[in-house]
């Protein structure tokens, strides 16, 4: 069987792309999307990535309308959540240690959900 090889783009609707987009890029590291095919576009690092439908009624994402939710591998959480924090931006740590590692929570500024994950 043929298979992907793994997420080529994450596309989603935003009231102001360019500012959103700028977010991301300042606070998270994403580069913009290139305006033209001559320069190569972000590229993430190799490692795990889990592809999981949720339940239609799952709280997991925060607000009932909400239909995804980014997860975002990070080799440093701690050092992520300090750059966020001083950046004003307000993350939820969840103190926890799970077997597969640990976990942040941050919202952009359309209010989406972001995980982060720091992989054992």
């Amino acid at each position: 069987m043929e298979k992907v090889t793994g997420i080529g783009g994450f596309f989603f609707r935003s009231k102001d792309p360019k500012a959103l987009a700028q977010w991301y890029a300042t606070n998270l590291g994403i580069d913009l999307v290139p305006e033209n095919y001559d320069v190569e576009p972000w590229s993430q690092d190799a490692g795990p990535t889990v592809f999981a439908p949720f339940s239609n009624d799952t709280e997991y994402f925060g607000r009932e309308t909400q239909m995804w939710m980014l997860n975002l591998r990070v080799s440093d959480l701690d050092a992520m959540v300090a750059q966020l924090q001083g950046a004003d931006v307000e993350v939820e740590v969840d103190e926890a240690d799970y077997p597969n590692g640990r976990f942040a929570r941050v919202y952009d500024p359309e209010v989406n959900p972001i995980e982060l994950w720091e992989p054992k």
